[in-house]
């Protein structure tokens, strides 16, 4: 008799728990449903058999309030149709219903999460960036038709999809091309960090181009292909080629020849290849080349915003709906979407949040198996049903998790540090991310000045003086924040930021005057 007892009050705390779950992931319910759920629970309670409270499993499946998967559908999935209703959300929402919540004892379960939650995997599907990848595809469809040549320019934030939204771009013309019945385009991707100088990278295309060429020691590679833009006989019989450069701004040199050259081969009479540039600075062709836009062949340039809250939930949660159960309840990513939205829209810090919460709750859950191992020793079966009474509803990311790896993420002593200057000092600080924002690596102490001040009569704040002004850029090189070069005049001391964009904006985005200015 005692087992029997302590199995019903076991069974009891298990309903009692689903019943606060499924409140708090159904607040939204209409009164009228839960009420006529109610009804049909009592009509099916019997005297003797509390369990007779379930409902049969079409109704169960389809429109119970007390299903875990109903709330985390209706918490997280809402919100991403309302942007933007597509069959494939839907679907999303269907098959999200029926998963069970994960075990993060599993070793091969752990491992799958960690995976789908890292940042060199690549999704199956990119979201998000269909209008960005339509203008690259459309641009790059209408070269290879035309058999005409052209530049294209990819910026934006780091972290905004850039490199994987071309790379699908890649094979999506490949393909289109194959059943267009055109002839395919030779493609050739290359990350300008891996060049050992700049120049090499006129030798990597040849290189795709002819393998088997060889060069005699008066002619350069930039040289050669130069002759053979300017030569239909040559050109004609080539093959058209689509060119990727990542990190372009790796390629800026003193003159800016190299970028500059790159970019004219695209404009030769009988140039045959496609060059898409990818890099953070939005003005890059602006500032660093002037001479294209004075022949009117300037690149085409696409822009990648941050991503927004909702956008980072759907990324998330596209990833996580290709695993067969649940991780995170939906409260917490909410939170780290709105957190990095808000800082940076940085969706490789999202992924790396994720990742931390998953090893906190690891960590919690071993702790919390330990202590009941070491009590079944002495309470026996009580134990072992209680432990799976746990692991049941403590599997998922909660919120509190959430917030630990948020705070390991982007709580730093510079941040706090920035969080504790004075206001004009924290202005000053936002005149130089927004100024950097644009590309430039460092600024003159007098063009922050005039940031500064601009900032200060927009917003109607009194600046200080200038020799103060001075003073606050000598305070923070001291603390690390800013770097101030030398020089006998003070305002054409360079000017560098040392701490993270995202530190800052971390830092001042609880202060809607500064959250504006950032903004």
């Amino acid at each position: 008799m005692p087992a029997i007892a302590s199995h019903n009050s076991i069974m009891a705390v298990k309903l009692e728990n689903a019943g606060e779950v499924a409140r708090s992931n159904g607040g939204s319910t209409p009164q009228k449903r839960r009420l006529r759920s109610d009804a049909a629970a009592v009509e099916n309670m019997s005297p003797i058999s509390t369990p007779m409270k379930l409902k049969s499993p079409r109704r169960c499946a389809n429109s119970s309030p007390n299903s875990g998967a109903n709330g985390i559908e209706m918490e997280i999935n809402e919100k991403l149709m309302s942007a933007r209703k597509s069959p494939v959300k839907k679907k999303l929402c269907d098959s999200f219903k029926s998963k069970p919540n994960w075990n993060p004892q599993d070793v091969e379960q752990m491992s799958a999460v960690r995976e789908a939650l890292h940042v060199s995997t690549a999704p199956s599907t990119i979201v998000c960036r269909e209008d960005e990848q339509k203008k690259v595809l459309e641009f790059c469809k209408k070269n290879l038709e035309e058999e005409k040549a052209g530049s294209l320019y990819v910026c934006g934030c780091p972290g905004t999809g850039k490199s994987l939204s071309m790379e699908k771009v890649q094979h999506y013309l490949v393909d289109w091309a194959k059943e267009a019945g055109l002839q395919q385009p030779e493609v050739f991707s290359i990350n300008c960090t891996s060049l050992t100088n700049t120049s090499e990278i006129f030798s990597k295309i040849l290189l795709k181009l002819q393998p088997r060429k060889k060069l005699n020691g008066s002619t350069s590679p930039l040289q050669y292909l130069q002759n053979l833009y300017s030569q239909k006989l040559h050109s004609s019989v080539m093959k058209m080629m689509l060119i990727i450069a990542d990190e372009l701004d790796y390629l800026i040199t003193r003159d800016r020849a190299v970028l500059h050259d790159l970019f004219m081969l695209t404009t030769f009479p009988f140039s045959r290849f496609i060059l898409i540039g990818i890099a953070n600075a939005i003005d890059l062709a602006d500032r660093f080349l002037p001479r294209l836009q004075s022949m009117n062949c300037k690149p085409l340039v696409v822009t990648f915003r941050a991503y927004s809250k909702d956008q980072i939930i759907r990324i998330l949660q596209e990833r996580l709906m290709e695993l067969p159960y649940i991780v995170f309840q939906p409260q917490a990513l909410e939170l780290c979407a709105r957190k990095v939205a808000a800082a940076s829209g940085d969706m490789r810090k999202a992924l790396s949040v994720c990742r931390s919460a998953i090893e906190i709750l690891e960590a919690e859950m071993r702790e919390s198996v330990s202590k009941m191992n070491s009590a079944s020793a002495e309470q026996g079966l009580f134990d072992q049903q209680a432990a799976s009474a746990f692991e049941f509803f403590n599997s998922q990311v909660r919120v509190d998790h959430m917030a630990v790896a948020l705070s390991n993420t982007f709580k730093s002593p510079v941040v706090d540090t920035i969080k504790s200057l004075p206001q004009h000092q924290q202005i000053l600080l936002c005149s130089a991310v927004k100024f950097f924002r644009g590309g430039k690596k460092d600024m003159t102490v007098g063009e922050l000045n005039k940031s500064y001040m601009n900032i200060c009569k927009t917003s109607v704040i009194p600046p200080v003086g200038t020799l103060e002004f001075f003073s606050m850029c000598r305070v923070l090189h001291d603390q690390g924040i800013l770097k101030v070069g030398q020089s006998r005049d003070d305002k054409l001391k360079r000017v560098t930021l040392k701490a993270d964009e995202s530190d800052v904006t971390f830092a001042l985005q609880g202060v809607r005057f500064f959250r504006n200015c950032l903004q």
